[in-house]
């Protein structure tokens, strides 16, 4: 891209091809005043505010339309460029609401800054504002409230809404005076195509939308900001959580345009979803039950209680007979923590976190295959992808923002392959939609690979370069034939054909899938396989092009990075390897246990076998997340003790022994990495509800009474003890992060951090090519149970829901649970939309209400597993992974039937 230089304000300037003269000004600091104008969408020149003068042409330009060309001089303030503002402001004040200069608006209101700044005269043209005009608008919606009477009609919340969430829930509708926003047929938010993402709010420069007031009440000039992590999903996105002082509270969540990763965009949760920090349904004080009831108890009390406790069953049961189950929901330090209690307090490597329930396959299978288990490219990487393929993921709902990025992408002319049984946003939109059977991916994959082969579409001089045990790969696929594979797999063969071409042929191409590949029992091996795709085609190690498994949780990503995992120290540092475990001895003070330790689908059967006696848990909730709930639930009533610390009382924690009440991520200060493996900071932004600590502080209480001492001043402390002993965050520090964050490797202080992973070589040298073959799911439908169960998260709402669910806007929107079937299968089996249905498994039954539609394939039904009261997991199936023990939660036998009840949903 060539340089351009050229003249604003008298100032020498280079700007970048395609910049505007507004995008150049404001990348310099220099200030113009627009309303129409957003850098997240294309521009309009509506509001010709933003006029400049241009030596040489006459009239005035509007800068954010005009292209920034060599040798040009531009003004952008003089006498006559003054007079048109001021006059285009009068002209909007005719129009706009009669007290607008002095409105004490609730949020920042761009018309008002700068006629004030313009002197702009109220009564210049008279009041055009219709007698009758409505004032306030809500649309039926209980977060989004319109007021056209501050309408300035920039267009700019229907743009954004359109170009870059690409919902078009809005339109302007109306005549003259009469013109507003409104929606098709005027038909209320919540039953339009409205997603919640409140960019509309964003973008809207005088406050004529915004949020109601959901979360609080307060004043934007009384709020204080702080930038923080979003708690929810991995993508990482950047918040600013706008605080009332006053009486401690979350008001508002905003994002600024430009931010690290979301760009200023931000999702229902983003938004809406910070209520649960106020609840009054938190853990405020810490709880020892006693007489089969819970009692509050002194923080004195509980910590001794449940250390001592602990290392009693240590010392009786040794390293078996304890463990500690760690959170992707908490911090980096955190998860450092807890690994670091199980090994030196604990003495065992009984240890995990909730990859276990999701992404340990993409740890174990691509690190197989590249030597790292992690998202190869980042996310500002997505728009620039020439063929998108997505198998197994939902980037709309699961992470909307790269849903976002992967918008760009098409908007820019990518292709786009999906390769799923449901037919998602995504899916509708593909080129190539393969909706293959529940579980047949690697049959599927490896049809395409064959074909690859045959049309000589695979890179030859990658793999000969690059990778290793390619005959052996080549030789296993020969058995492949593509109509048995089109068959097996209910799709046509010519579809299979069409994206193997696509994406082979594509420059760049990138693989993005999450648990819809990785939650069977062959999930390491579909992990492995797609690795093989990416080597074969030679979409590995470059910019936009590479395997990214998308994170669920905020910090899965950091929790298996910290080591919560048996196998490996911080940094995946082999727990096997003398050298290492010398390494952490001498930094710990202990001999590190040498035993082979467990995953939490091992600690929830050993409960029950009666060998595992104590648990640990923070920050998750087993009952609710593992599947089978009926046997989590009576397996862990077995334990000797049972030790939660968490934020709400969850199922785990009804069934505790001692229960302490930790701090959410609003309540803190740590660190997040999110999928693209960047480290940001998470910021302390309001005080905890009653006696509640932060985590960190807990864990090292805890380690302390079990007789191992841990003492910090601060999280930044222990994250630099962290860095000192992980080489791929070697060389970080809270000031290096402090801005935008970094991605890991980054091993010295003046590492700028890795934005794309393998280039040039993979980290285990060689990629290697495995021989994967198709195995079918462990359970598959029969005359008992005809149909497949499977299971997933909403857009609306967060894992098991505890958080989300405390927000009366995303309540509203999506307020139960509910089961996808096809028309088909409803029809056969007299199901009617909207009616109450029982699914059943072998393992339990709920009552949920049927939402009739193509979305699913026939014979097949998808719920989501956000509602205690109708609990998904009391039906899934709890078969693993032979790898990594994570369960089949996307196959499961199922029969469906209507139920009596009209309303209501019941579990049992």
């Amino acid at each position: 891209m060539s340089a351009i230089n050229l003249t604003i304000d008298g100032r020498e300037i280079v700007a970048r091809e395609g910049q505007t003269i507004l995008d150049v000004a404001l990348e310099n600091d220099i200030h113009v005043p627009r309303l129409c104008h957003d850098p997240r969408v294309s521009p309009s020149g509506s509001c010709r505010l933003c006029v400049v003068e241009i030596e040489g042409e006459k009239g005035l330009h509007t800068s954010c339309t005009r292209l920034a060309t060599e040798g040009m001089q531009v003004a952008t303030e003089s006498q006559a460029i003054n007079q048109s503002r001021k006059m285009t402001l009068e002209f909007l004040l005719s129009e706009h609401d009669a007290r607008c200069t002095s409105c004490d608006a609730d949020g920042d209101c761009a018309l008002q800054d700068y006629s004030y700044e313009y002197g702009a005269d109220l009564g210049h043209f008279g009041s055009l504002v219709p007698e009758d005009r409505e004032l306030v608008y809500t649309g039926g919606h209980r977060g989004i409230v319109y007021d056209p009477s501050k309408c300035v009609r920039c267009q700019l919340c229907v743009r954004i809404c359109s170009e870059v969430a690409m919902v078009d829930a809005l339109t302007m509708k109306g005549r003259a005076l009469d013109v507003r926003v409104s929606t098709a047929f005027d038909l209320p938010l919540n039953e339009t195509t409205c997603e919640l993402c409140g960019l509309c709010i964003s973008a809207c420069p005088t406050n004529a939308l915004w949020e109601t007031k959901a979360q609080g009440k307060g004043r934007a000039k009384d709020l204080e900001k702080v930038r923080t992590t979003c708690t929810y999903c991995g993508v990482g996105c950047q918040l600013d959580l706008n605080v009332n002082p006053r009486i401690n509270r979350i008001v508002r969540v905003t994002s600024e345009p430009g931010s690290v990763v979301n760009d200023g965009n931000l999702c229902v949760k983003g938004r809406f979803g910070a209520q649960f920090v106020s609840s009054p349904d938190r853990l405020t004080h810490p709880l020892i039950r006693e007489n089969g009831e819970f009692r509050e108890a002194s923080w004195d009390e509980a910590l001794s209680y449940a250390g001592e406790r602990l290392a009693e069953i240590r010392d009786e049961h040794g390293p078996e007979g304890i463990a500690f189950l760690s959170s992707c929901r908490c911090t980096n330090e955190e998860n450092f923590l807890m690994q670091k209690i199980a090994r030196a307090a604990g003495r065992t490597n009984n240890v995990d976190q909730c990859a276990t329930t999701c992404h340990a396959p993409t740890v174990a299978g691509l690190a197989t295959a590249f030597g790292s288990g992690a998202m190869t490219n980042s996310i500002d990487e997505i728009k620039d992808v020439d063929t998108l393929f997505i198998i197994g993921s939902n980037p709309t709902e699961a992470h909307p923002i790269i849903g976002y990025e992967m918008k760009k992408a098409l908007r820019k002319g990518a292709k786009l392959v999906v390769c799923d049984p449901r037919k998602t946003w995504m899916a509708k939109r593909a080129d190539v939609h393969i909706q293959q059977a529940h579980g047949t991916d690697n049959m599927l994959i490896n049809a395409m690979m064959k074909h690859i082969l045959e049309e000589n579409l695979h890179d030859e001089d990658f793999i000969k370069e690059r990778c290793e045990d390619f005959d052996v790969f080549r030789e296993n696929l020969e058995k492949y034939d593509m109509e048995e594979a089109a068959r097996v797999c209910g799709v046509e063969a010519d579809d299979i054909r069409a994206a193997a071409e696509m994406y082979a042929r594509g420059s760049p191409s990138a693989i993005f899938y999450t648990l819809g590949i990785t939650e069977h029992t062959c999930g390491t091996e579909n992990v492995m396989n797609l690795a093989n795709l990416a080597m074969l085609c030679g979409h590995i190690g470059k910019p936009s092009s590479g395997v990214n498994p998308l994170r669920g949780q905020n910090n899965v990503q950091g929790g298996c990075d910290m080591g919560a995992i048996h196998s490996v120290f911080p940094g995946y540092q082999k727990v096997q390897d003398e050298a290492v475990r010398e390494k952490f001895g001498t930094a710990w003070g202990v001999d590190i246990p040498t035993n082979r330790g467990g995953r939490v689908t091992d600690f929830v059967e050993k409960a029950g076998e009666g060998v595992l006696k104590a648990l640990y848990a923070f920050g998750e909730d087993p009952v609710r997340s593992e599947p089978n709930q009926a046997k989590v639930i009576e397996n862990l009533k077995k334990l000797d003790l049972l030790v939660v610390q968490e934020i709400f009382m969850t199922e785990t924690a009804k069934l505790a022994d001692v229960v302490l009440p930790a701090t959410c991520f609003a309540e803190k200060d740590g660190t997040f990495t999110n999928s693209e493996r960047r480290v940001q900071r998470v910021r302390k932004a309001v005080e905890p509800p009653g006696e509640a600590r932060p985590d960190w502080q807990i864990l090292c209480d805890v380690s302390t009474a079990m007789g191992y001492p841990m003492s910090y001043e601060s999280p930044s402390e222990i994250f630099d003890e962290m860095a000192s002993l992980t080489p791929s965050y070697g060389g970080m520090s809270y000031d290096r992060i402090d801005d935008a964050g970094l991605q890991w490797p980054c091993p010295s202080k003046d590492h700028p951090g890795t934005r794309f992973l393998h280039a040039g070589s993979f980290a285990r040298g060689k990629g290697l090519m495995q021989a994967i073959d198709f195995r079918p799911p462990a359970e598959v439908p029969d005359q008992e149970y005809p149909l497949v169960l499977s299971t997933g998260r909403t857009l609306y709402h967060y894992n098991i829901g505890n958080m989300s669910r405390e927000s009366d806007v995303i309540s509203d929107k999506q307020p139960e649970n509910f089961v996808e079937i096809n028309p088909a299968d409803a029809q056969r089996l007299g199901i009617e939309h909207g009616g109450m249905v029982r699914v059943t498994t072998r393992r339990g039954s709920v009552v949920v209400r049927a939402m009739v539609g193509d979305r699913t394939r026939p014979g097949a039904v998808w719920m989501p597993f956000h509602f205690v009261e109708s609990s998904t997991n009391l039906l899934t199936n709890d078969a693993f992974d032979n790898v990594t023990r994570t369960a089949e939660y996307k196959c499961c036998a199922a029969r469906i039937e209507p139920e009596e009840a009209l309303e209501g949903s019941v579990a049992e």
